[in-house]
């Protein structure tokens, strides 16, 4: 029963913490971040199940709280706030998010934890205050640390101005738009082409390495799949008659959703680029079982692990 990970919403979000400075204390450092932890040649990425703990926690945390934090009690300025004491998940995510870039230089993580926060926020509360705040934290996380650490510069430098360091710190971000305009709207055929041009094309740069190869027209096959992925876990969701079971299901549609939009627009210079997977089809065994977990959380919620609302029942109007 599904359900039964709502009592253990501290639980989850203690592993993601104790997962969070484990890895930044003792954690591998590779292509300068220090995101891996592993014995001998065995190695996981932690910020991988950080997602899915995420989403457990802020669903059991959201449907306990979802009716206080819905309440505008106190104004500052032209703003109505919620309680002040039930605001402290939010800066508490600000301040992983902001330790992710300092200690993992992890700026895929940062966008990816605070995305899934916000909108699962949004969605049990119906409250656009709480996304324009997020906003405002992620924006603030990455002026603290413009400055200061070379990492963050570097990324924003290269999303920037990508043409001018095309032959030095922006040459993967340029060879990955050429493949992309390399491939046309037919693409050179799988297997051929030149998606070894691309530093990384089998994780980071695997959306720009498939274009190449399937075209446009094949890139709009792969999307249409993953917009009925979604879709179809946002459909689990909504059916659920519980709010902890409407929210994990949104929860996990979120999850697939933002990394699809992250390593997409990153791929294409939309944003500075980030280190996040595309679910399904770029190389990494952390993420394909994670993603695999996702999956047996939604098909568990679709047969009814966690109560599915009747044809004579009603959605909850918050949630919906």
């Amino acid at each position: 029963d599904v359900s039964v990970l709502q009592r253990y919403k501290y639980s989850a979000a203690a592993l993601g913490i104790g997962l969070l400075v484990v890895t930044a204390l003792f954690g591998r450092e590779i292509n300068g971040a220090r995101l891996w932890l592993g014995v001998g040649p065995a190695q996981f990425q932690p910020s991988e199940l950080m997602k899915l703990l995420l989403v457990i926690f802020m669903a059991a945390y959201l449907d306990e709280r979802r009716q206080i934090l819905s309440r505008a009690d106190y104004r500052w300025a032209t703003l109505k706030l919620s309680p002040l004491p039930y605001l402290v998940p939010l800066l508490l995510l600000w301040g992983l998010s902001l330790l992710l870039l300092i200690w993992q230089k992890d700026l895929g993580a940062t966008v990816l934890m605070l995305g899934i926060a916000l909108s699962m926020m949004y969605v049990a509360t119906g409250r656009k205050t709480f996304v324009g705040a997020g906003m405002l934290l992620l924006l603030a996380n990455v002026a603290l640390t413009y400055k200061v650490f070379p990492y963050v510069h570097q990324r924003l430098e290269v999303w920037l101005h990508p043409w001018q360091l095309a032959d030095g710190a922006s040459y993967q971000i340029v060879q990955a738009l050429y493949s992309v305009a390399a491939g046309g709207a037919s693409g050179t055929g799988l297997g051929r082409g030149h998606p070894g041009f691309i530093p990384f094309a089998s994780t980071d740069f695997i959306f720009a390495a498939t274009a190449e190869q399937i075209g446009f027209a094949g890139i709009l096959a792969l999307l249409a799949i993953y917009l009925l992925l979604v879709l179809k876990a946002l459909q689990i969701g909504l059916a659920q008659s519980t709010a902890f079971g409407q929210l994990l299901g949104v929860g996990c549609a979120t999850v697939l959703a933002l990394q699809c939009l992250v390593i997409m627009a990153g791929n294409l210079a939309l944003i500075p680029l980030t280190g996040i997977t595309l679910p399904f089809v770029s190389y990494g065994g952390s993420s394909l079982v994670v993603n695999f977990l996702l999956l047996g959380l939604l098909m568990k919620l679709s047969s009814g692990g966690s109560g599915i609302r009747t044809h004579g029942g009603a959605f909850d109007p918050t949630i919906a």
